[in-house]
């Protein structure tokens, strides 16, 4: 127990660094979870009513263009893994465009029927017979950013975005299809601090090695998490789906508590 004792005061410094570190490291990645929810971003304007609910709200997948797609080749591992791999830079956007765009598309399926919506992801014409909502865009940013830039300087450094162009058309039974409304969608990884940043504490303490090593695992988790494409389109599917619920509350066909139980 002496001896128990005797190790923590030697190091206390030491272990205080280390602890702050950690909690610097864990309530960034806090922070940035929620920053990013309020970073993305709806903006549009209503342009005709939707009266009846929907029989059905057809997803179809947005579009997207090789031009705005960027992907993370950033340090030795990514250029060994694309050059094993043998895949060129022109293959590596179109596999990242197209896991986006399953990825927005299945989440905003996934959010509105957990709303008791009936959503369906479809690439065929919605029936002649049916009420419907239509769901269709496009990408005007996929960016992987750079995960080694967001470890170790974070602040917004080789931040992953996606963002989008959304229209919303309610289409009658019998009817043809008009505009509902039109917005833009955007998600990034935020602003949360990098290792420089935190192992700053450290290095005040004069454990920056120590520091470093513990903040590197825990950016690592929270990394994972919060930031690269995969994250921002949950992120921007989700934005996308509340867009969706709010034209449902405007015009009466779907409750306010719905929403807020989703």
């Amino acid at each position: 127990m002496a001896t128990t004792r005797n190790f923590l005061k030697a190091h206390a410094s030491r272990i205080a660094a280390i602890a702050l570190v950690c909690c610097g490291a864990l309530l960034s990645g806090c922070a940035g979870n929620i920053s990013n929810v309020s970073e993305t971003s709806t903006q549009g304007h209503m342009q005709a009513q939707a009266p009846v609910r929907p029989d059905n709200i057809y997803v179809y997948t947005f579009d997207s263009n090789a031009d705005n797609v960027k992907v993370d080749n950033g340090g030795v591992m990514k250029k060994l893994q694309s050059h094993l791999g043998g895949s060129s830079v022109d293959e590596q956007r179109d596999a990242e465009a197209n896991k986006v765009r399953d990825e927005v598309a299945n989440e905003i399926v996934h959010q509105l029927q957990s709303m008791n919506l009936r959503a369906i992801r479809s690439d065929v014409p919605a029936p002649a017979d049916q009420n419907v909502l239509i769901v269709q865009g496009n990408f005007d940013t996929i960016d992987a950013g750079n995960r080694r830039r967001r470890m170790l300087i974070g602040l917004g450094a080789g931040k992953s975005e996606v963002s989008s162009s959304v229209q919303i058309l309610y289409k009658p039974a019998g009817g043809t299809p008009r505009l509902l409304q039109s917005f833009d969608a955007n998600a990034d990884s935020g602003k949360a601090p990098g290792m420089v940043e935190t192992a700053g504490v450290g290095a005040a303490a004069g454990s920056i090695a120590t520091a470093a090593v513990a903040g590197a695992g825990l950016h690592g988790i929270s990394e994972t998490k919060r930031a690269g494409t995969s994250a921002d389109a949950k992120r921007l599917g989700d934005a996308v789906a509340k867009q969706i619920a709010q034209i449902g509350v405007a015009n009466g066909w779907l409750s306010t508590q719905v929403i807020k139980g989703s």
